[in-house]
Order: structure tokens, then sequence, then C-alpha cells
């Protein structure tokens, strides 16, 4: 991480080190990247550069140091502190820099900090992420990406080492904010149904596990389904994705939708779930505890080590 004229291969920073942020540094590191990383818990970031790479103190700090500043947080308030709080990033990435935006946020918001950061000469890609914690792991999220071409050129190489698909969505950005609103919507509804037909099921009295193995088979099915239902029969609620998340992202989905008078009864009934699932105080659990809001089911029990 030298300051040392650009090489070939850009310098690449990662900044969040939570479920996906952790996965995305790990895929760059394995595809021979010299990553630089910083993350509120200092022991994180020191834990990762145990095994190559460098811990930074600071956003500014890892700013400094690199080409592509990637940001992996949970919402645009921390994108904003990564970028313009104290020791934040902003003003220590070099002009001709690019910052990788990976957040769910509002499009318009992402729209604008593409020219806040042309004030300062460093480019932007907005580019939203799809696929879990395991696939980022593995190199192999999907990327929903838009910018300028300047941008692309730095930053494309990097997109690649995440990434098993990355979409070019446009030339500015907010394009690709505006799709993973849309894949929020589906993700969200998906799950809300997955967990209310569940619900039904088992309150009928059909076994969850032969619940499962049928719908799993079935047209009725979706990947949600597959996914979130198999934590609800292991009784398994740590949150690979909260509760909490669900209520924000389908919030940013009915705000979108507000402009454009574009009716979302789908939308808007599963961020009510979400909602009762939070302020019932399971927000910080796995989103597939949303079918805790159903009563009088007798869920499966945690799977005994």
């Amino acid at each position: 991480m030298s300051d040392q004229n650009k090489p070939a291969r850009p310098r690449v920073g990662v900044v969040g080190l939570g479920a996906m942020g952790l996965g995305m540094a790990r895929s760059l590191r394995a595809a021979g990247y010299d990553v630089g990383v910083h993350d509120l818990r200092p022991e994180t970031a020191a834990d990762f550069a145990r095994d190559g790479g460098a811990a930074f103190g600071t956003c500014g700090e890892l700013a400094a140091a690199v080409d592509v500043l990637v940001g992996v947080v949970v919402n645009a308030a921390q994108v904003e502190t990564v970028l313009f709080g104290a020791e934040g990033a902003a003003d220590r990435l070099r002009p001709g820099s690019v910052f990788v935006m990976c957040s769910t946020v509002d499009p318009g918001w992402s729209a604008a900090l593409e020219g806040r950061l042309a004030e300062r000469g460093v480019l932007y890609l907005d580019a939203p992420i799809s696929g879990g914690a395991a696939r980022a792991a593995a190199g192999e999220l999907t990327m929903m990406t838009s910018g300028s071409a300047e941008a692309y050129s730095l930053a494309d190489p990097v997109l690649e080492a995440m990434s098993s698909t990355v979409y070019r969505l446009g030339g500015r950005a907010g394009l690709g904010s505006k799709v993973k609103i849309v894949n929020q919507l589906l993700a969200g509804v998906h799950i809300a149904a997955a967990a209310e037909a569940m619900a039904l099921g088992i309150k009928a009295g059909v076994p969850a596990e032969a619940l499962y193995e049928v719908i799993t088979h079935s047209a009725g099915n979706s990947w949600m389904f597959e996914n979130r239902m198999a934590h609800v029969l292991d009784g398994d609620y740590t949150p690979l994705s909260a509760v909490d998340i669900f209520v924000k992202d389908l919030g940013l989905v009915l705000d979108a939708a507000r402009p454009e008078r574009f009716p979302l009864p789908l939308a808007a009934t599963a961020h009510q779930m979400f909602l009762q699932a939070s302020a019932s105080g399971l927000g910080a659990e796995d989103d597939s505890a949303v079918i805790k809001i159903f009563p009088g089911v007798d869920l499966p029990e945690p799977v005994e080590a």
C-alpha cells in the first residue's frame, strides 16, 4: 500500500467488514489484490490483515492509500460518515480515484453524490450488490452498477474480482440504485409471503419439514422460500440479513414510488409485516424472523448441537 506511482493493477480499499464487506475483501485478496481495510471494529480489520493486506485506523487514511475505495456499509447515513465525517474519505481520495458505493440507498441521493464527489475530482460508481454473504466470500455477487466510462475504466477489474455478474446499466449514477430498489421490493415481498405460507401450513398441522420439502419441489417455490424457511426449520435466527434491513429497504421502495404516484400494495403490506416484527423486538434477528408475528404458530426449536 505504498505511495508509489499508480501500478497497472489499482490499489483497493474496503470500508465496512460486515458479512458482505468481509467476503468481498477476501475475494479481492484471493484475486491477488493487496487490500486495505477499515472497520469501526479495529479488531475485525486487524484479523483480516493478518492473512494479507493492511488495516487502517480511519477512512481518510485508507482513502489516501488507494485508487479504488469500496464502501460496504448499511445505509446512506453511514456512507455520509465514511465520506464526509470526521477523518472521512472524500478529501483524502486522490483526483481520478473512484468511490464504489455498494449500499442500498435512495436513487436520487446516489445521483447527487456523484456530483458532490466530482467537485473534488473523484469518480463515482453507483454499485448496489445482491447475493448474500456466501456469494460475497466466493466472489460471486451480482452488482447493479451505473456511472461514467472513466470510473469503469479504473474500477472494472475490481468489480470483476468481487462478482460473477456486473450489470452496467448506464452512464450516470442512480440507475444501479433504481434496479436495486426493484430487487428489494421483490426480495422483501417474497420473504414475507414465504413466512406467511409456512406459518399457515404449520398452524394447519402440516409438519414443517414435510411442508418445506413439498413446496421446494413445487411451483410455489421461490429462492427466498427455499433459503429463508430453512432458517425457520433450524430455529436459527442468527442475522445474515436482519429484519431491520427490510424495514429500511422496503421503506426506500415506498419512498421511491411516491413521487411517481405509483401504488405498491404488496410492498406496503410486507413493509408493515417487517415493521411489526421490529416493533416486537425482532429487528436484529434474521429477516426470516418475520414469521414470528403470526399468533399461535408452534415454530421449530433450535437444533441441538
